[in-house]
């Protein structure tokens, strides 16, 4: 692990002398949002957008809802806090371990906390509050309801019913609120509404107000090449009426949410504690609205990691830009530590610099990763670059997209491009990913032998033959670039002059195989 350094005199430094040395902190957390609904949101985009750096490559290192929270509040990813799904045995509430974590951090250097609205999947047990919280206002049997569901209120179990007053992202901004006005300074407020997560139910005010959209068709909606897609994308899902309704109740249902916001911001200038806040907007995932035929999260596509991701804090008086480099969800814990001031055991990367165009440099790729259960998706490790993203399932199917060419994701070139395919493995084979019930790396062998006595023969472009114990005849001669890995045996190579060879007794480069 990583162990992420920054002392209170170097936060102080990012930041011109105006900025709080501890400033007040409010980060919020939407849930199964898209990174291109930010235009729907009028608020958002006036106040965060208008007035703040927006993170135009934001992701996410695991696109379900309980690893990704669980990895904003640590700041790790899901191989090293161990959260891989949302229920029991490898995910869930009783799976993540709290007792360092960025409420925790911040609040044993005088911050007052508070989690308004989801904590984790399975968090049932009302009584209990995890450490490091002042204010505790969570969701608890019901967590994806919007009417008819049930909270924390400090440990005391508290329900609400079906009445409009009862609509939980009101509740909620209402809660938040409350806590901004009363708190003293500084104060870290994790908002955390349920919404766009389905059932996608709006606020009965909101309701209809996006019947007139335009339906959303794709590239992808068509896509007609499922040859190189892997075995469980290749059924087509649901017709397109449903893709549209669950569209619009997304949209609907975060109309409250920006209400909400517009409820924060107005608090904290009444309050006077506006100026010296680092509000940080984000959502634990995206969401698929039927590209690729599908309308889930979990896969390895754009649509289902990208995230939205707005950073404000007017102290530092930045102007409103949208900002290129890559961030992640594993950054913001690092953030908020370094705006803080202490040093934090995460995996993220500190993205004042980001925010403050004192630096342009930033990822040029990043692990993310999943585990199958209980979904149909396979387990997978993956790697997303500017311009290529690997993928490699616990099926043993892999997936590559050029980015630049193919921003939808639509022909895998898995097949044409052994070389970048080899580099891909041999990383995830050197990377820290492990999904749980025995995910094995594939081997960096395009082709292996048996036991026996093997001819082997390259194709025409790079290839890596492993021999296996028999004396084998290999033939890699033409192609690109190839690499054998002989077993034990006299083996025989034929090999250009380029080619790498590997523990080879015979090492000519054109011997005839006899």
């Amino acid at each position: 692990m990583k162990i992420a350094v920054v002392t209170f005199l170097a936060a102080l430094a990012l930041a011109p002398a105006a900025a709080a040395a501890q400033p007040n902190v409010i980060l919020i957390v939407t849930d199964d949002q898209r990174w291109d609904t930010l235009a729907y949101m009028p608020t958002v985009t006036a106040e965060l957008v208008g007035k703040g750096v927006t993170f135009s490559n934001a992701f996410v290192v695991d696109p379900v809802c309980c690893p990704s929270r669980s990895s904003i509040l640590t700041g790790l990813h899901s191989h090293s806090h161990g959260v891989w799904g949302i229920s029991p045995p490898y995910g869930g509430f009783g799976r993540f371990r709290d007792s360092s974590t960025l409420p925790v951090w911040l609040d044993s250097v005088g911050y007052e906390t508070a989690l308004v609205g989801k904590y984790l999947n399975g968090y049932v047990d009302a009584p209990y509050v995890p450490p490091g919280w002042d204010r505790w206002f969570a969701n608890t049997r019901h967590p994806n309801h919007y009417f008819e569901w049930e909270a924390s209120n400090d440990g005391t179990e508290v329900t609400f019913g079906s009445e409009p007053a009862d609509y939980s992202t009101d509740v909620l901004a209402a809660r938040a609120v409350e806590f901004i006005r009363a708190s003293t300074e500084p104060l870290f407020l994790y908002f955390a509404p349920k919404a766009p997560h389905r059932p996608f139910t709006p606020a009965p005010r909101h309701k209809g107000e996006f019947e007139e959209l335009e339906p959303w068709r794709p590239p992808s909606w068509n896509e007609e090449n499922l040859a190189d897609k892997p075995r469980y994308m290749r059924s087509r899902e649901r017709p397109a009426s449903i893709f549209d309704r669950m569209r619009q109740g997304q949209l609907e249902s975060l109309l409250a949410v920006d209400e909400a916001i517009a409820d924060l911001l107005a608090a904290l200038r009444e309050t006077r504690k506006l100026r010296d806040t680092l509000i940080i907007f984000t959502s634990d995932n995206g969401f698929l609205w039927g590209e690729h035929r599908k309308a889930h999260k979990l896969v390895p596509y754009e649509e289902s990691i990208r995230v939205p991701l707005v950073v404000r804090w007017d102290a530092l008086d930045v102007p409103a830009r949208t900002a290129p480099q890559t961030a992640l969800n594993i950054d913001l814990a690092e953030t908020v530590a370094a705006a803080a001031g202490i040093a934090v055991p995460t995996e993220g990367r500190n993205l004042l610099p980001l925010v403050l165009g004192t630096s342009a440099r930033g990822r040029t790729s990043f692990l993310f990763e999943h585990f199958a259960q209980p979904w149909r998706v396979p387990s997978y490790c993956a790697f997303r670059g500017q311009r290529w993203k690997y993928v490699q399932y616990a099926t043993g199917e892999e997936e590559l997209y050029d980015l630049r060419r193919d921003p939808y994701e639509l022909r895998s070139e898995h097949r044409a491009r052994r070389a970048l395919i080899m580099g891909f493995r041999r990383r995830v084979r050197r990377s820290a990913c492990r999904p749980p019930l025995g995910y094995q790396p594939l081997t960096l062998c395009t082709r292996t032998g048996t036991d026996g006595p093997d001819r082997m023969r390259g194709w025409k472009r790079s290839d890596w033959l492993c021999a296996g114990r028999g004396g084998d005849r290999i033939n890699v001669l033409r192609g690109g670039k190839d690499a054998v890995r002989c077993g034990p045996g006299s083996d025989r190579v034929r090999a250009d002059r380029r080619d790498v060879l590997i523990g080879c007794e015979l090492r000519g480069r054109r011997l005839p195989l006899r």
